[in-house]
């Protein structure tokens, strides 16, 4: 698999320091923040998986701080093959870094539209997926019959009042999601284009049925 984006693995936050044997949780952050932000999920997500924070590829235009998967021109600009290749240099990292086979993403935003791209790039590669505040790119890949076929879990979280998603996006995710996955979810009145207290909690639910059902696999195995 080639890309011309490389993560940086030296910027990666892992936890805990003893994760061998464990299903791995990786974190992927959105436009403008860094691996720093949504490490402090951490305290939220079940005990036995170990996690890891990676750190986006790009740096977005001056003055935005932080790190971007993709750029953006405007809410509506965004370039769906950037997206492939921000989920492309992903796999790149697992490749390399990641101790399992047994892996799930988690990403808010840009990072959860990388994280379902990443998933039907390779539907393979992952248990499960939690996209927060994020959508699905438009546009067929070779491998999304597969995915239908597969339905793996995806919990799609987002708020009642997210004015950053276009309209159109979310709509296209909510029909594309249900035929392609074991969907789950929830949309969060009142909620901007941010993460709730309900929303963690349920995502801490997701992740630990996510962590038992590997367990449980692996006691059959």
């Amino acid at each position: 698999m080639s890309s011309s984006l490389v993560i940086d693995a030296a910027a990666t936050l892992w936890a805990p320091e003893k994760r061998e044997g464990m299903p791995l949780l990786v974190l992927l952050h959105g436009y403008g923040a860094d691996e720093n932000d949504l490490f402090g999920l951490v305290p939220y997500l079940p005990d036995g998986i170990a996690v890891a924070s990676v750190a986006a590829p790009l740096a977005p235009p001056w003055p935005m701080p932080g790190r971007s998967w993709y750029p953006i021109e405007g809410l509506n600009g965004r370039d769906y093959a950037a997206v492939s290749a921000a989920a492309e240099s992903l796999l790149a990292w697992l490749d390399t870094h990641a101790p399992t086979s047994d892996i799930a993403l988690l990403g808010f935003s840009q990072g959860a539209a990388v994280s379902l791209q990443a998933l039907r790039l390779a539907p393979e590669r992952f248990g499960a997926v939690v996209a927060l505040s994020g959508y699905v790119a438009p546009g067929d890949l070779p491998h999304d019959e597969a995915l239908r076929e597969r339905r793996p879990p995806v919990f799609w979280g987002r708020g009642s009042h997210d004015d950053v998603i276009p309209a159109f996006l979310v709509d296209h995710t909510a029909q594309w999601l249900p035929e392609h996955s074991e969907l789950s979810g929830r949309v969060y009145p009142g909620l901007t284009h941010s993460i709730s207290e309900q929303e963690l909690t349920d995502v801490g639910v997701f992740v630990t049925k996510w962590r038992d059902a590997v367990a449980e696999a692996a006691g059959k195995s």
